[in-house]
């Protein structure tokens, strides 16, 4: 029987050497023929190992000799799966953590230092006990709440540090987000983006209606619960399997789509029989979500400068029974062909993805101030370009998945400035979309606020013969 654990290390091991979380995680479930609760767990120490990295390496360099850094890659991959089971896994029980990672350390070359290893974890147990003031007997972390007496990850006052030390972040993020948000919602938000992530179905209404689709994931076992303000979307609960094998994904029923990008697809509200372009259109959420509304009347053009991607767009399309949908690959800074033919445009543009570091486990410590500036530029010059496609009086929602003004406000405000024939549409009152209009026009969705992926929205809108 293979062990969940070891194939966890060699993820992981991957993913130090520098491959992506998910894609080293595929390569081992692929390779390996485990029970679906050895799964989880492997996908579990997995993700959640790459998530709280920094918090991890903190335990090693105050309970260890020597610091994670200085620590031999593999000895330190072993003692953060030891060191995440004992803080973060409340079912496993810490002996069992702890012999493991010792096993861990003898099958990989390591045999000389499992003292160190059985050492530097019972010493994390030692510090997790708290003596209680009623019966004067010591009990575990296991019996107790973590507590900030209780906890051996010692923190710094300053809160950018004590934030990223504690919840796994580097500092240019907290630090980004205290300037927004405070100090308190910056905590609620860097606790939402370590939970696991939820799943959400945007229901095809040409295909079927949200009380079928519920019914039949009902009598699949399958629990779900229905989103407030957002009409066609359901949230899958507890463990459903398979997504492919669900009843309704062969017949196009429904499609994976988070909420808040289904938040797009209403504020561009196009209408049937419009000719609408996806700018950046890859998988194709958006562009089937775009066609759905329309009533599959009209065109809708999938652009997309990797036609690896666009491949999905069009297995997307044909699932969902949908004929408007055209592809076309193509950098959409150089598509001249559009030149005011559109009635409305989407550009859902390339970003850093900060609303969604709950989904890659390792987004967080990839992502830089430089990916953000470089990202910056290119939106900038999608929004030029892909606003000469529009009509006079036509539409241009604007997007990304990210939380960072630079790739927001500070792309949308120098386009405006320098566009005086474009103005900020806010949505009418009717639309899913309202409820999340800030006062400025612009829609800002916080994860910790509105328990959806993090995103940025604005609707844009030419006026005629300007």
């Amino acid at each position: 029987m293979q062990n969940p654990r070891q194939l966890a290390f060699l993820a992981l091991r991957d993913v130090h050497r520098g491959a992506y979380a998910d894609v080293a995680l595929d390569r081992v479930l692929h390779s390996s023929d485990l029970s679906a609760s050895d799964r989880r767990l492997l996908t579990e120490l997995v993700y959640g190992s790459v998530r709280r990295m920094r918090s991890l390496d903190s335990l090693i360099d105050q309970l260890g000799k020597k610091k994670a850094s200085q620590q031999p890659p593999d000895l330190r991959t072993i003692l953060h799966l030891g060191l995440y089971q004992l803080r973060y896994q409340e079912r496993i029980p810490p002996s069992a953590a702890v012999n493991t990672t010792v096993q861990l350390a003898k099958e990989n070359g390591f045999s000389g230092l499992t003292g160190v290893v059985n050492g530097l974890l019972r010493q994390y147990i030692r510090l997790t006990q708290v003596r209680s003031p009623e019966s004067g007997v010591e009990s575990s972390k296991s019996e107790t709440p973590l507590s900030t007496h209780s906890d051996p990850l010692t923190l710094p006052q300053n809160p950018v540090q004590r934030l990223g030390i504690l919840h796994s972040f580097p500092d240019w993020i907290v630090e980004l987000w205290l300037e927004q948000i405070g100090e308190a919602e910056t905590e609620q938000l860097c606790e939402w983006f370590n939970q696991s992530p939820t799943i959400d179905l945007r229901v095809n209404r040409l295909r079927a209606d949200i009380e079928t689709v519920e019914a039949a994931l009902q009598s699949a076992g399958v629990l779900t619960s229905r989103i407030s303000h957002l009409p066609d979307a359901l949230r899958l609960i507890g463990s459903m399997g398979a997504i492919q094998k669900l009843p309704g994904f062969s017949e196009g029923w429904w499609t994976v789509q988070d909420s808040s990008a289904t938040l797009v697809g209403y504020l561009l509200d196009a209408q049937p029989g419009e000719m609408v372009i996806d700018a950046c259109a890859a998988p194709g959420g958006k562009t089937t979500h775009i066609a759905e509304m329309m009533g599959d009347s009209g065109k809708v053009w999938a652009c997309d400068r990797t036609s690896s991607r666009l491949r999905k767009v069009k297995e997307n399309a044909q699932r969902l029974h949908l004929n408007s949908i055209q592809i076309l690959t193509g950098d959409s800074r150089n598509l001249p062909q559009f030149t005011n033919s559109a009635d409305r445009v989407l550009l859902d543009a390339p970003c850093s993805g900060l609303g969604t570091l709950h989904r890659r486990a390792d987004a967080r410590w990839q992502k830089t101030p430089a990916t953000v500036e470089e990202l910056s530029t290119l939106q900038g010059e999608l929004l030029k370009q892909v606003a000469t496609w529009v009509k006079p009086g036509g539409i241009l929602v604007y997007a990304t998945c990210t939380l960072h003004p630079m790739e927001n406000e500070a792309v949308i405000q120098p386009f405006l400035d320098h566009h005086p024939g474009w103005q900020i549409e806010a949505p009418p009152e009717n639309s899913p979309a309202a409820g999340f209009t800030t006062p400025d026009g612009w829609i800002k969705v916080w994860p910790h606020r509105h328990h959806m992926d993090g995103f940025f929205m604005v609707r844009l809108k030419q006026g005629v013969g300007l």
